[in-house]
């Protein structure tokens, strides 16, 4: 890579005093470190040997809540009634089919897809951790390796979320799909996890999959592997009133306040879904700095209910969004649908501002993740960047000037034209420069767990 290469954005979503908005005609320089080294607004036309993006440059996409097999379950599980647990044993059959060598396919793939999405990081939320049945792989981590391994390929960034899973329920040992999520208990768990390391493109997280899958008892384990670290830790909460339930049979108290009070909420902490809580929760929530990751098209395809996004975010709760199942893989979708669900609960517009719902796609998702140097095009940051047109179907008409309203309320996954990550492109006009097919590469490793 040369020392540095510099881009000239058409449009640019820059930071400011007064807030972020759209800049004319800026120079984006990169290093040979991948960093930011320069952004000049109103630069003029394009220089010489500059590298020039058409439409408008936003920082990368943080998909901060991603199963990457869930992938393989998009347009099979339509058919027919059900709830998010009948849902879920469809799920543990895709489970089963996987190995190392078959994640890596289908993971490449999803992240490729991500990468055409505009998503530059992402969040994986890992459990699937032993063979089936629960016997060690000889690598014990050659899952999570795969996942690494599979977004090194598709040229993004990873929190590999190492997940804690170990009972079915309250008091309740694994049932047969689950035995390969988990390590028997959590000191076991914090062993297997000593082993990931973090490398240029990985950073190594830590996640509670729920109450209702890690004994109390050993939640303080989890939470004291990751502060230890200083690591990102992020845990499913109140995503179903029958978890509720249970947790208030079981201990006397709702899942937010068993994890306050197993020190798991705090600034590091993102509480993924966070669908139904109570008023004590929402201020337990923010008073502690937890993020909160909604995933709004995941919680509407599982009839899981409307988080209390707003309301969190006005308390204090910083917000991230992820894809979780991936019934959709489309990062302005799932900014919008934050708003478009409030306006559907309350029958008033008007709750987010286009601005606000970018942040949480951008620096307040990096920001979960583990990676607060990125998310803002700002000399530091990292060169991690996505285009997208203004001149498409769904986008022309508003103007430059309303980019960031086009964005979040018009734009989609299909209108991402370039992705850079670390100064280099990624997505280049559309189509995926390491993974040139990403169709076929999903319909290949989707096939194979057939």
């Amino acid at each position: 890579m040369p020392a540095v290469v510099t881009y000239w954005a058409e449009h640019a979503w820059l930071p400011g005093a007064e807030g972020p908005a759209v800049a004319p005609q800026v120079l984006i320089e990169a290093g040979a470190d991948g960093r930011i080294t320069a952004v000049t607004p109103r630069s003029g036309p394009c220089p010489a040997g500059a590298v020039r993006l058409a439409g408008l440059t936003l920082p990368g996409q943080a998909n901060a809540h991603s199963h990457a097999f869930h992938r393989a379950l998009r347009g099979t599980v339509q058919v027919g009634s059900g709830t998010f647990w009948t849902w879920r044993d469809t799920m543990y059959q895709v489970a089963a089919a996987l190995d190392p060598d078959r994640y890596l396919a289908l993971a490449t793939a999803v992240y490729a897809e991500m990468a055409l999405a505009g998503i530059t990081a992402v969040g994986e939320f890992h459990y699937l951790h032993h063979a089936p049945g629960g016997a060690r792989y000889a690598d014990p981590n050659a899952m999570g390796a795969a996942l690494v391994e599979a977004a090194a390929r598709a040229g993004l960034r990873i929190t590999l979320l190492d997940t804690c899973y170990l009972s079915a329920g309250f008091g309740a040992a694994p049932t047969e799909p689950q035995l390969r999520f988990s390590d028997g208990d959590a000191d076991a768990w914090a062993a297997r996890a000593d082993a990931l390391k973090d490398t240029a493109h990985a950073r190594i997280g830590a996640a509670v999959h729920s109450v209702r899958a890690v004994p109390a008892e050993q939640l303080d384990t989890v939470a004291h592997w990751a502060a230890v670290r200083r690591a990102p830790l992020h845990v499913h909460l109140s995503e179903q009133t029958a978890e509720n339930e249970a947790c208030l049979a079981a201990h006397g108290v709702t899942p937010t306040r068993l994890l306050a009070d197993h020190g798991v909420l705090g600034p590091r902490t993102s509480a993924v879904h966070a669908t139904h809580l109570t008023e004590e929760d929402q201020h337990l929530l923010a008073g502690s700095g937890t993020t909160v990751c909604m995933c709004p098209t995941t919680e509407r395809d599982l009839a899981d209910g409307i988080g209390p996004a707003r309301r969190l975010a006005s308390l204090g709760s910083p917000i991230s969004l992820g894809s979780d199942s991936h019934a959709v893989i489309d990062p302005f979708e799932e900014a919008r649908a934050l708003e478009l669900d409030e306006r559907l609960r309350t029958r008033t517009r008007g709750h987010w501002t286009a601005a606000e719902l970018l942040r949480a796609g951008t620096e307040d998702g990096h920001a979960s993740l583990g990676w607060p140097e990125a998310g803002r095009l700002e000399p530091g940051a990292l060169a991690d960047f996505c285009v997208i047109a203004l001149d498409s179907v769904r986008t022309a008409g508003p103007g430059p000037e309303l980019g960031a309203e086009t964005a979040v309320f018009a734009a989609g996954a299909a209108d991402v034209r370039h992705l850079v990550v670390g100064g280099r492109h990624v997505v280049k006009d559309g189509v995926h420069l390491g993974v040139p097919d990403v169709g076929r590469a999903l319909a290949e490793a989707i096939s194979a767990l057939r």
